[in-house]
This record gives C-alpha cells, structure tokens and sequence, in this order.
C-alpha cells in the first residue's frame, strides 16, 4: 500500500469520526442526546444562531472530505490488497 493510500485511510478515519459527532451535535426537535449536549455546550439565548450556523459549515466541510477521500480512495486503491 503506498503512502497515498495510507493518508487516506486516516483522513477517511478521522473525518467520518468527526462528521458523525458533529451531526449529533446539532440540535433536534425533541428531547434526545442532541438537545442535552446543546444545552451544556452554549445558552440559547447568547448567538445560538451563529453557533448553528457555524456547526452546519463544519458539517458540509466534514462530509465533504469524507466524501473525496472515500472518491480518490476507489480510485487509487491497488486490487486485490487487504491490509
């Protein structure tokens, strides 16, 4: 496996890690995991505008590296190579 390849098992790793805690980061509509961690995270009434705002660019950005490493990765994978 070339070094390439290597670079983007851990992008794929780290960046999917991080899409999914920032999609359960993001507030819901109901009482659940998301509006707990909300909650402690900032007060509501201090710019959670912003916040939401900011989390979903974070979030765009995340899925969309997860997305071209996983592209590039099918791509450049060599064949018949496991581990």
């Amino acid at each position: 496996m070339s070094a390439l390849n290597i670079f983007l098992l851990v992008l794929m790793f780290v960046s999917g890690i991080i899409t999914v805690l920032l999609v359960l980061m993001h507030s819901g509509k109901g009482t659940g995991v998301s509006d707990m961690i909300a909650s402690s995270m900032y007060n509501s009434a201090a710019g959670s505008g912003v916040w939401e705002k900011n989390l979903d660019r974070l979030t765009v950005i995340s899925g969309i590296i997860f997305g071209l490493s996983i592209c590039i990765m099918a791509l450049t994978f060599p064949l018949g190579v496991i581990g």
